[in-house]
């Protein structure tokens, strides 16, 4: 029997994209349509989603709009490849230029609770038939976006039964720090029953949270690595939640995310100034040469140069790495920083750029073939987070043979092995792990990068190591499989 898979989320690569859930909503469904899965998606219809699907026809009309004038449901496809996507057309709602989430000046949209309300609620219908041709026997609603979407289930298996008892659904988590808070008397217009407005239910110290409604209503819960799902069971990680999860515990899975390498490979990326592979390496240093030339930094091959490509927040441990850039460029390093976020992290960096115009380069916004082309051309990428859930940048950089230097957390934790001497005698070490989230640690990293530098067989043996390493969607595509079947029952 094929299972049939709805997911319910936000965003979508290459449409639209604020972060790695984007590229996780393009890959996980296509792979698990390889491995015999009927998967679609369900998407608001923010404008770049509906001018880039194809085939796009009316299904039904949604009854309840939370206040848009009217809201219909279409189906289409992604260009490209095999995947159905349905999409919310409310364009009172999502027919907004610029961010998805927040107006002009960065303030979330104050009928947020209202937008996302109309996702969950389309996602149950949709398990109940909204679309005669095709219904769901899981609902995966990924980040809090689409927290309400096990909440609605559940409160229409409790009034209708039957038709719906057999319907299951699973919440992932990307990140717990974002956790869609609302005030609480706005829980009235979301058509959920009363008693859910509770602490055993959407409650969160006063306020709503979609998320933790996603945390408390679906049938299993997952997140992106296995450290992960054991930080956010601890106060440190666990965001004010860590009491469920660890009621929970024996129904959270940390599952990694992949890579896409169709879109992620240096032998076949049509973004980058030279291909190569771990076989044939003159590739790369076209590549440094290039993003050199490109960012108006010295052209100099022996220069390590470290990569960036984040946020620039304190949660991507930037801060950190804006304290070492004077010792990184003393040891002849040179530093790349493609992002945009906090004001005074994008002043410091731009600041450090002005002081060091010859090893320091900084673009600020986002810009994919830029990301590409830094991936390519640095020798090391800086991913020094505070936390982080799975990271992607690193699986990315692996790729590529930039060697990645990461803090010993969460998902980067899982996926990037130190470059210790034992580490390196046993063909094990693919980068550079610092455990202890403070300057002087992380310094220390950046002068095993130099020192591995110098030892140029032992970095191109660790580089082809990296290389080597298969973080492939089919693995994850197969546990997702085997817990779709555990529901399933």
């Amino acid at each position: 029997m094929t299972i049939r898979v709805l997911h319910v989320a936000s965003e979508l690569y290459p449409l639209l994209k604020t972060g790695g859930l984007a590229d996780v909503t393009a890959a996980l469904p296509a792979a698990l349509i390889e491995q015999g899965a009927d998967a679609r998606l369900l998407l608001p219809g923010f404008p770049p989603v509906a001018a880039g699907l194809e085939d796009l026809r009316p299904v039904a009309r949604i009854e309840r709009s939370f206040g848009a004038p009217e809201a219909t449901l279409e189906l289409g496809r992604l260009p490209g490849s095999d995947l159905s996507v349905y999409m919310i057309r409310a364009d009172a709602f999502y027919a907004r230029a610029g961010n998805p989430y927040l107006d002009d000046e960065h303030v979330p949209y104050g009928d947020n609770a209202q937008r996302f309300a109309l996702l969950g609620w389309t996602a149950a219908q949709l398990a109940g038939r909204l679309d005669p041709a095709w219904a769901p026997a899981i609902v995966q609603a990924h980040d809090w976006h689409a927290g309400l979407a096990p909440a609605y289930l559940r409160a229409a298996q409790r009034e209708h039964g039957a038709p719906l008892a057999h319907v299951r659904s699973i919440f992932t988590i990307h990140n717990l720090a974002y956790q869609g808070i609302f005030p609480a008397q706005q829980f009235d217009g979301l058509g959920l029953p009363h008693d859910f407005l509770h602490m055993h239910g959407v409650e969160f110290y006063g306020q709503l949270s979609f998320l933790k409604a996603g945390l408390f209503y679906a049938d299993k819960i997952t997140t992106v690595s296995p450290t992960y799902a054991r930080e956010i069971q601890t106060v440190a990680q666990g965001g004010g939640l860590e009491g469920l999860l660890r009621e929970r515990t024996h129904d959270l899975v940390g599952i990694l995310n992949g890579v896409d390498y169709q879109v992620w490979n240096p032998a076949g990326d049509a973004a980058i100034a030279a291909k190569y592979s771990a076989t044939r390496m003159s590739g790369k240093l076209r590549c440094k040469s290039a993003l050199q030339t490109r960012m108006n930094l010295a052209v100099k091959h022996d220069a390590l140069v470290f990569g960036v490509v984040s946020r620039l927040t304190e949660q991507k441990g930037l801060d950190l790495l804006l304290a070492a850039v004077p010792d990184l460029v003393a040891r002849g390093g040179q530093l790349v920083v493609l992002g945009t976020g906090d004001p005074s992290l994008e002043q410091g960096y731009a600041r450090a750029a002005r002081q060091h115009p010859e090893s320091v380069a900084v673009e600020l916004g986002f810009d994919e073939t830029l990301a590409h082309e830094i991936v390519a051309g640095a020798d090391v990428m800086a991913v020094p987070s505070r936390f982080e859930p799975c990271g992607l940048t690193q699986l990315y950089a692996l790729a590529y043979g930039a060697l990645p230097l990461v803090h010993c957390v969460g998902g980067l934790a899982d996926t990037v092995v130190d470059a210790t001497l034992e580490n390196l005698a046993e063909d094990l070490a693919t980068g550079f792990v610092f455990t202890r989230f403070e300057p002087d640690a992380l310094t220390a990293a950046i002068r095993r990068a130099f020192a591995l530098h110098a030892r140029s067989r032992d970095w191109r043996e660790t580089r082809a190591r990296a290389m080597r390493q298969d973080f492939g969607w089919a693995a994850s595509a197969q546990r997702y499989m085997a817990l779709y079947r555990e529901l399933a029952g």
